[in-house]
């Protein structure tokens, strides 16, 4: 390829670099043009539509192409243009020559949009990010952050909530999450002020991330509280506010609705999200346990995380079977994994669960029993251990039985049929109410066409229109005519 372009003595660009530089260069161009129509038409739909495909070609880009694109986008010379040029690293002279040459094929913008000039940031800061030059990127996102502050254009609102993510995901890569709290809820009252929905999303679950981060539940639960309420324009910041709460929740040992939360953003979470549906699997897993329900196994064998929740399968089989001594030797074998998935304060409020579930089990198995034999088979250290146990499983209802002090043993009554008590009716209202509050939920997302309830029919459609209702009218005046 080198051969063929130095014979030639017209200038090819497309054959001088890599193939995917140039196409990655020609695909920026096309989303920035993409970028303007949404701008100029004030469709945010456009720029969201912009922002997937730069997602797309994320891992294509070079310093290079972004030097060349930041040429045409922005005026060079500018306050913009100089700042992130400054960010790239500086790359061999035949490659900025190139790139160059390409970018002079198509002349500059003359008036660079305020929503390209913050692209241009977006794009380094992505780039910044995976180069992993977390110094630089931070500047690069303090720098567009100070910068959104002077902008209320509501076609922003996309690129806006992108840049809020990265600014806070930059901090946190460097340990410097408390750094930006004040910020982000400084930018969250702007949000607020400017209406800007879609930012308070993203911001509100940014302060919860950070309040989370720090172990602040109670500040957490504050905001979240007071922050102000309505429908969410995002499924993935919905997902996220989900998984937040629901670790809050569960936090202040409310595990139903902790339960409910987390089960409906592992449920809602996109398919290619697999770090996030196991984090979700991962609390639910330990709430349900905390309920006293054991998972079903196809939770743990979901396609991609059978290694990710092995140790929570080990964890709710020792569970299941209520033995005390391979629940400890579970909890000490996989202490650093659940360390860091943050959940081994939870596993210690499970040995309470599982000491139940193996009482239940004798009182299953056994209509008459000693105190002693239970404290053997539960592994407990005294018998007076065993009788306070067993009283308070029989004062929660956690067991039907009843205590014998005089004789030192338990007596346990008949267990009756369940589908005489309201639980089946209890499991089949809470199916009903999921599946309507699912069926609701996929109507309010319903999208339709902009200004479709002001279009104006046209005399052709009109006369299709009534022709149709006519042949419908008579069809069933016939049909009705036939059945008497």
């Amino acid at each position: 390829m080198t051969q063929d372009v130095e014979m030639k003595e017209q200038p090819a660009p497309s054959n001088s670099v890599p193939s995917s530089s140039p196409s990655t260069l020609h695909h920026l161009k096309e989303i920035a043009s993409l970028i303007e129509t949404g701008a100029y038409d004030r469709e945010a739909r456009r720029i969201l539509r912009a922002i997937r495909l730069t997602m797309a070609l994320r891992r294509k880009l070079k310093a290079s192409v972004l030097s060349s694109f930041l040429s045409f986008a922005l005026t060079p010379g500018s306050e913009a243009f100089t700042r992130l040029s400054s960010y790239l690293p500086k790359e061999d002279e035949n490659e900025m020559e190139v790139d160059t040459a390409t970018s002079t094929a198509q002349p500059p913008a003359k008036h660079s949009l305020p929503e390209l000039e913050i692209y241009c940031y977006l794009l380094v800061l992505i780039f910044l990010i995976d180069q992993k030059k977390y110094d630089e990127a931070k500047a690069c996102s303090s720098a567009s952050i100070s910068r959104l502050k002077n902008l209320n254009r509501r076609t922003l609102d996309v690129l806006a909530a992108r840049l809020y993510f990265y600014y806070s995901l930059c901090y946190e890569l460097t340990g410097t999450l408390s750094e930006i709290r004040s910020n982000l809820l400084a930018l969250h009252l702007i949000a607020t002020l400017r209406h800007d929905e879609l930012g308070q999303e993203t911001l509100l679950n940014l302060l919860l991330r950070n309040y989370l981060h720090y172990n602040l539940y109670d500040q957490a639960e504050k905001l979240r509280s007071k922050a102000p309420r309505f429908e969410a324009h995002s499924n993935q910041q919905f997902c996220r506010y989900l998984f937040y709460l629901g670790k809050i929740r569960t936090i202040q040992l409310e595990y139903t609705d902790a339960k409910e939360c987390l089960l409906q953003a592992a449920r809602k979470a996109p398919v290619a999200a697999l770090g996030f549906r196991v984090q979700c699997n991962k609390w639910a897993i330990i709430v349900r346990l905390l309920l006293g329900e054991i998972p079903e196994r196809t939770v743990f064998m979901q396609k991609g995380m059978e290694k990710a929740l092995r140790p929570y399968f080990e964890l709710t089989n020792a569970v299941r079977i209520g033995d005390l001594e391979l629940f400890r030797s579970v909890a000490e074998k996989f202490s650093t994994t659940f360390s860091s998935d943050r959940t081994h304060n939870l596993i210690v409020r499970l040995r309470h669960n599982v000491i139940r579930t193996g009482l239940r089990n004798i009182s299953i198995s056994y209509s008459r029993i000693a105190l002693a034999d239970v404290a053997k088979k539960l592994r407990l250290d005294s018998v007076a251990d065993a009788e306070s146990i067993v009283a308070k499983a029989i004062r929660d209802g956690a067991i039907d039985a009843t205590l014998d002090h005089s004789n030192g043993c338990m007596l346990s009554k008949e267990t009756g049929d369940i589908y005489s008590t309201t639980e089946p009716q209890t499991a089949f209202n809470s199916r009903i109410a999921f599946c309507l509050n699912m069926h609701n939920e996929a109507v309010r997302a319903l999208r339709f066409p902009p200004n479709s309830h002001k279009e104006k029919e046209s005399a052709e459609k009109r006369r299709e229109r009534q022709q149709q209702e006519q042949e419908l009218a008579k069809h069933i005046a016939e049909e009705d005519d036939d059945e008497f």
